[in-house]
């Protein structure tokens, strides 16, 4: 089965340096790790105003690796245009879109919120968002924008036929999102394992046996974490959970567009 790593960007970083964050050195540490391809995002663009020039660059820099990393460009929908955007992805051959409504001061009640969720939903896509970038004791003080809430999942959830994907989040995040929605609802949101501990805590398998393998995928968090973690999860993992069956991003795309029929 194709493997597909869905959330992770190229790209810098406003609050510190990171090496490698071209689209070869994600390639080569994908291939490493026997990702047969990825949902890529443009890092920088989630604190700009205007995400369009980078979402540009994006493709530009994703263009030679055309069939391996797939654009996923970010969304801001509460800016003038942004279903162009939205129409472009579609034709550059996204599977997915990324949006950030903490960065820019979007609660999960606002409008623009659920429209991006409904419009995703009508055009096949699935939306990508972010818990967190950093843990807390790492972040610079000025990096003063509150991670994304369970609230702004549910309204997804609860308010569109949106597909949602939630890149590094908490156990807390994944246990308030799940828990409280119903079975339809949960069916359409996945989370990824970039960000839950093995041992001590056992986080990932906990979640693992409460949550089930189905609701998580496999994202790396590229340039900020790093791909081998994931290996290193899956063999710290109990005999119990072992050999975990994730959903495969590929089949999420799927299931949207067989929603659209």
């Amino acid at each position: 089965m194709t493997r597909i790593d869905p959330h992770c960007w190229i790209g810098g970083y406003p609050w510190r340096h990171l090496p490698s964050t071209d689209a070869d050195a994600l390639r080569a540490a994908l291939e490493r790790e026997r990702f047969d391809g990825a949902w890529v995002g443009h890092l920088p663009s989630a604190w700009h105003r205007d995400p369009s020039p980078g979402n540009v660059e994006l493709y530009r820099q994703l263009l030679p690796h055309r069939g391996v990393l797939a654009p996923s460009p970010t969304i801001r929908p509460d800016w003038p245009h942004w279903g162009d955007e939205l129409a472009r992805a579609l034709d550059e051959g996204a599977q997915a879109v990324r949006a950030y409504p903490t960065l820019v001061g979007m609660g999960p009640d606002h409008p623009a919120w659920l429209e991006l969720g409904a419009a995703t939903a009508e055009s096949g896509l699935v939306l990508v968002l972010t818990q967190r970038f950093e843990d807390l004791r790492q972040r610079h003080p000025l990096d003063a924008a509150g991670d994304l809430t369970p609230a702004h999942v549910r309204a997804l959830a609860r308010g569109t036929l949106a597909h949602v994907i939630v890149g590094s989040p908490s156990r807390a995040m994944v246990e308030e999102v799940h828990f409280g929605l119903t079975a339809s609802e949960r069916a359409r949101v996945w989370f990824d394992t970039a960000w839950l501990w093995g041992p001590p805590d056992d986080e990932l398998a906990h979640l693992l046996r409460t949550v089930g393998a189905e609701r998580f995928v496999e994202g790396s968090g590229w340039p900020l974490r790093l791909p081998e973690q994931l290996r290193a999860a899956r063999d710290l993992l109990p005999s119990d959970v072992a050999d975990p069956a994730f959903a495969r991003p590929t089949a999420l795309v799927q299931a949207v567009r067989e929603r659209r029929r």
